[in-house]
């Protein structure tokens, strides 16, 4: 799964996937560990979630990730962080240019 996300986030695709119960519609930025757990920052386009805002920036466990699939939409790139900044990571795999 890591790869295909990798593979998203360097062709600048939008990824979809089953999440917490809801399916998620992402613009993948970063693949990355924090505390021994890789994760996906994304910005989610669509779908649901349970805090109901939509979009928005969030962070993914991987392994609580199913179901995911790259579609064939592109997104145009990095988008602005309300912090003007990354969030940290203990190491960055991948992440959108």
């Amino acid at each position: 799964m890591t790869q295909a996300i990798e593979q998203a986030i360097q062709s600048k695709k939008v990824v979809e996937f089953m999440y917490s119960g809801h399916i998620r519609v992402v613009e993948p930025h970063v693949l990355g560990v924090k505390d021994g757990v890789t994760q996906l920052l994304g910005y989610q386009i669509g779908g649901r979630s349970s805090s109901g805002r939509i979009p928005e920036w969030r962070r993914f466990d991987i392994q609580k990730i199913s179901g995911l699939s790259v579609r064939n939409d592109p997104f145009p790139g990095p988008r602005p962080y309300p912090s003007g900044q990354h969030s940290s990571w203990d190491r960055q795999i991948a992440i959108v240019l």
